[in-house]
């Protein structure tokens, strides 16, 4: 007679794909005790009754592998009558409900763009100056890595990628600033823009299953840009020092060098900002000629507020100005007051948008409808599946240009793979596609500018675009290379046990790491490169060891097949998760069904 085990081996934070492990195992105690004798198998055969057998074995860890399967997609149970037992009573009233539904689908839809609109406003008046004094220290844009954080934190700040890059097309008009200088601000702007979708996940924070899925698909952003960034980044320094100029400085070139430069201008492409510019405009408007001027260090705009003070009208078909009229005008508070009171107030409608479109789309999504949708967004192409992603790619660029916004596309992706419509597979090409997209609408800006400034317009809206394709072209074509999959997927496995993590990381990753970089490049180059460099080092050391532990654990030391050698706080978030937890602020109630099975630790590197 078998005895109750104390631990039971688990694999429950373990997911896998084609046999290769996406992240860290996820148990507690030993990995390979045996409990009388018996591993977790063992017990597993004896409490099913099946009979000591390795087929009967595997068979049981297939079965519990595919029952707490965290990624696949979820079925939306239909408990309501069939349409046939129905009377023609009930028939209209779920007809008009069902439009119902649609119309306060679009109606949240609109509110949320609006509310996403509202927030870049919120964040370019808090930190619009902040972004304009950042630009005024021409001397640390010479400096590669600094201008990579400088576009992160900039885009950060204005929450629009198309702002940020707007002020470096304007500044390299001026001649401010060099084409071989903006490049890094464009990469850095790249990771920036996807801030805003990872805010947008924290909403389905309440449960676990969601948000590991939400949380993913917000990142698979993120480690896309990240790793382009890390690849690209060092070819284009290098291919400076090498041959003088750089990868992406020599290919844009080529293609504008026929094309006549001069001096500012600018267009400007409406489609999806047709619709919500009425509603934002009734709030506050925003003059964005100041914040260029804070940028390029014109002492005429020292003083001047972001609130928009006049506005163009056409009056017997001539243009004046006259004084704005709009909610935040006139109140007497300053920019940084009026930003934080519609940061606040946008925060709240768009996270009260996002809930209510998970709770009407998982209304909707029931019975044969989700079935079909999931069908449709999810199937493959026949005969020639390998197609389905580029055309996804199409799709997602497509989609991008006509709202006019990667982080409202993105965005909306989000709660939809929360709630289990959209894989994350499929959702990665539509990310890089909307990549592209975003990109398309500055180079279409860019060809509406005048003759004397198309070809610098044109030269850095190709940087970013032949930026982002040749990110694609190396994380996309060859399946084994789409790294940020399950990179996202670790991301969100940790999430789901540690849900603090989610803040820790976006505060990390878009203020602090940038920041602190900022911050050094004051002290000089030396103290930067002297206070970085190890850092860089150790994290190629550890990345090479986590990959010889799982691939080749022979040819390491056996002290060092494990990370079992490090204190736990250096190998897990769990020392850091309990004394969160001993918090009263950090304790809540949980979702029954919700929760990790108990006994289930995150010890990252073991």
């Amino acid at each position: 007679m078998l005895s109750k085990p104390e631990n039971l081996l688990t694999n429950y934070g373990a997911t896998k794909e084609n046999g290769n492990k996406l992240c860290p195992e996820t148990h507690l105690g030993k990995s390979s005790e045996k409990i009388n004798g018996q591993n977790g198998c063992d017990i597993g055969r004896v409490e099913l009754g099946l009979t000591r057998n390795d087929s009967d074995c595997s068979a049981v860890n297939q079965a519990a592998e595919a029952e707490h399967d965290p990624w696949a997609l979820t079925d939306l149970i239909d408990t309501s009558e069939k349409w046939s037992d129905l009377d023609k009573k009930t028939k209209a009233m779920r007809v008009v409900i069902g439009v119902a539904k649609i119309g306060a689908l679009l109606v949240l839809l609109f509110f949320f763009v609006c509310s996403l609109d509202l927030l870049s406003s919120a964040f370019r008046l808090v930190g619009g100056r902040t972004t304009g004094e950042i630009f005024k220290q021409s001397d640390l844009l010479q400096n590669p890595v600094v201008g990579v954080m400088i576009g992160i934190l900039t885009t950060v700040l204005v929450q629009s990628s198309s702002t940020s890059s707007s002020i470096i097309v304007s500044m390299v008009s001026a001649n401010f600033l060099s084409v071989r200088c903006a490049i890094p601000i464009i990469m850095g702007a790249n990771i920036g823009t996807s801030v805003t979708n990872t805010i947008v996940s924290l909403t389905q924070m309440g449960d676990r299953n969601e948000f590991r899925r939400a949380f993913a698909a917000a990142t698979v952003h993120d480690m896309f840009n990240w790793l382009s960034v890390i690849i690209l980044f060092p070819v284009e320094i290098i291919s400076r020092e090498t041959f003088g100029i750089g990868f992406l400085e020599v290919t844009s070139e080529a293609a504008t060098q026929h094309i006549g430069s001069g001096g500012p201008g600018g267009g400007e492409v409406k489609l999806l900002n047709a619709l919500t510019e009425p509603l934002s405009k009734l709030i506050v408007q925003i003059d964005k000629g100041v914040l260029e001027g804070w940028s390029k260090n014109d002492s005429t705009y020292f003083n001047s507020s972001l609130i928009k003070q006049y506005c163009p009208v056409v009056v017997n078909g001539v243009k004046i100005r006259e004084p704005c009229f709009f909610l935040m005008k006139d109140t007497g508070l300053n920019d940084t007051e009026v930003g934080l009171i519609l940061l606040v107030v946008s925060l709240c409608v768009l996270c009260g948008c996002l809930v209510c479109i998970v709770k009407v789309l998982n209304s909707m999504l029931k019975g044969q409808i989700a079935g079909v949708i999931k069908r449709v967004l999810n199937a493959n192409i026949p005969y020639v599946p390998w197609i389905t992603g580029y055309l996804a790619i199409a799709i997602g660029a497509i989609m991008t240009f006509l709202v006019q916004s990667s982080s409202v596309f993105t965005s909306a992706l989000t709660p939809l793979v929360g709630v289990g419509v959209i894989s994350l597979e499929r959702v990665y090409p539509l990310t890089l596609g909307s990549n592209i997209g975003t990109t398309t609408t500055s180079v279409i800006a860019a060809l509406a500018a005048p003759p004397e400034q198309l070809r610098y317009t044109l030269q850095i809206s190709l940087c970013h675009f032949i930026f982002n394709v040749t990110g694609i072209v190396l994380f996309y074509p060859i399946p084994f290379t789409r790294f940020p999959v399950p990179m996202a997927k670790c991301l969100g496995e940790t999430t789901a046990k540690y849900r603090w993590f989610a803040i820790a990381y976006l505060i990390l990753m878009f203020f602090l790491l940038p920041g602190i970089v900022l911050a050094l490049s004051f002290a000089g180059t030396i103290t930067l490169i002297a206070v970085l460099a190890p850092v860089v080092i150790l994290m190629i050391f550890v990345v090479i060891v986590s990959v010889l532990q799982r691939k080749m654990p022979t040819v390491l030391p056996v002290a060092m097949r494990t990370w079992k050698f490090l204190p736990l706080y250096m190998r897990s978030l769990e020392p850091f998760d309990r004394l969160l937890s001993s918090c009263i602020c950090c304790k809540g109630s949980e979702k029954n069904g919700n929760d990790l099975p108990a006994g289930h630790s995150n010890l990252g590197y073991e």
